[in-house]
């Protein structure tokens, strides 16, 4: 058995090698991560749930498939942890919320499912914002989420505890889900990269709604041919899900960056959109997409102040649809003390809600009335609408858009204390859910403080084959190293 600082930080493409070559076994190697949990979860606060009998259970029977010569594929023995806000058999799923303290799914979700039919063995459910409402990852009702780089600033939310998870080398890769950036956003604050896919692409049957027009599963990885392991894995149609359908991961991905047609977003960079340390990560890859024979011009979308106002309608909206069925009573914390089915209601989600759950449901209630429907609602669907058709004309002319994920690297616990100021950090990511489009967060060094930066891409429609191949070209430019 080699050392553990040998092991822990390899990718999973690595650690399939090494399976195969019989440098340790999958047993060796779920302990391994294990230990490692064990070690400085403590202070991460990456994990809400361990599974380590079944872990170490699953993994014993990869061994044997292997020494059979039976190995399922790529993931075969390769540890992973998920999301608490997607339905496990053998573990609680609570969203990080008091409301579902304890609850235990009666199904897996399908991107569970098809993971475990890949052989990849779940360590356990990750912390989160509660039900995935938040951008910062404070509003978990459990365990403060600290980010891995430093542990005075904020992982970014609500997949805060997927990315903690890959970036402290807690497991090689983990399952998130993205709403407005919520994958991209905390990959960008921890170092990882943050695949959020076309919608549909990966089936969400089992994952709790937030909303249900804008959520997708997402992946985090070390690397793109990590994501793109992954994704072949989990995507593909699901008669459960009827917004689900299929991707070809064999269509063309570039081997090189030239003649490459990318697209900037004036908007996302003029005046004081960004922070500095961002815009000049930006402006580095263009300058590297340059120098390797890529063209590059800047574009025009509606603005990200309006952009941002259009998803919060959107999703607040849905939000108060989707979050009806937590009551107290099909699901939730029970009041013994209710006299009427009012009180009934009200002390269940007084109790079982955190504040930032609660004012977004106040929020999408308010704004479904019959007097602000038409104003608000019906008004950020046309904004959506138009967003949507300008990003697909733009994508017709250009290969990818080249733009920052976030306007700063993560802040300080505590440092931004307004809901407002909090969700900024989803100006320029909430472009690629309202269209339904694939993007990733790809990491491009640090800023001066010596914290992750990162670039988004994001494609067409099923362009995840090419789109993946630009963040790993990228990537291995911005780490020194040759194409």
């Amino acid at each position: 058995m080699m050392q553990t600082d040998e092991i822990l930080g390899r990718s999973l493409l690595r650690h399939r090698q090494a399976l195969d070559a019989g440098e340790y076994s999958s047993v060796e190697l779920t302990r391994t991560y294990l230990e490692r949990i064990g070690r400085i979860d403590a202070e991460i606060g990456s994990f809400l749930a361990l599974d380590e009998e079944g872990a170490l259970r699953a993994a014993h029977e990869s061994d044997l498939r292997r020494a059979k010569g039976e190995r399922r594929g790529t993931l075969d023995g390769i540890p992973y942890a998920i999301k608490d806000n997607f339905c496990t058999r053998r573990m609680s799923t609570t969203c990080a919320s008091r409301m579902l303290q304890d609850w235990i799914a009666p199904y897996d979700a399908a991107v569970v499912e098809r993971l475990e039919r890949a052989g990849a063995i779940l360590l356990g459910k990750l912390n989160m914002d509660e039900f995935a409402m938040g951008s910062s990852g404070e509003h978990s009702a459990y365990r403060l989420l600290r980010n891995p780089h430093d542990t005075t600033r904020v992982t970014g939310g609500s997949s805060g505890g997927s990315a903690a998870a890959v970036a402290a080398c807690e497991v090689p890769f983990s399952i998130g889900s993205d709403t407005g950036g919520s994958v991209r956003q905390p990959a960008a604050f921890c170092g990882v990269l943050g695949l959020k896919p076309t919608y549909g692409v990966i089936s969400r049957y089992g994952m709790v709604a937030l909303a249900s027009s804008l959520d997708c599963v997402g992946i985090l990885t070390q690397n793109a041919k990590d994501a793109v392991e992954v994704l072949s894995a989990v995507s593909g149609r699901d008669v459960r899900d009827a917004t689900s359908r299929d991707l070809d991961l064999t269509a063309y991905a570039p081997t090189s960056l030239r003649g490459l047609r990318v697209a900037t977003v004036r908007e996302m960079t003029q005046g004081q959109a960004v922070s500095g340390d961002v815009r000049d990560a930006l402006r580095c890859a263009e300058q590297m997409l340059l120098e390797q024979g890529a063209t590059v011009e800047a574009v025009s979308l509606p603005t990200p102040e309006n952009a941002l106002a259009a998803y919060c309608v959107l999703s607040a909206a849905e939000i108060s649809s989707n979050m009806a069925r937590f009551d107290g009573i099909r699901f939730g914390v029970g009041c013994r003390e209710a006299t009427d089915l009012f009180s009934q209601y009200a002390d269940s989600r007084a109790a079982g809600f955190g504040d930032e759950v609660k004012r977004r449901i106040l929020l999408g209630t308010y704004l479904l009335t019959e007097e602000n429907r038409r104003l608000y609602y019906e008004s950020a669907k046309r904004a959506a609408s138009m967003i949507r058709t300008r990003m697909c004309e733009i994508l017709s002319r250009y290969d990818l858009i080249l733009s920052p994920v976030s306007p700063t690297t993560a802040p300080r616990h505590g440092e931004i204390q307004s809901p407002a100021q909090k969700r900024r950090a989803d100006l320029c990511s909430v472009y690629a859910n309202l269209a339904g489009v694939p993007a990733v967060s790809v990491p491009f060094g640090k800023d001066t403080q010596g914290m992750p930066l990162a670039i988004q891409l994001t494609g067409a429609p099923f362009s995840e084959a090419k789109l993946l191949a630009v963040a790993g070209q990228l990537q291995s430019l911005s780490e020194g190293g040759a194409l």
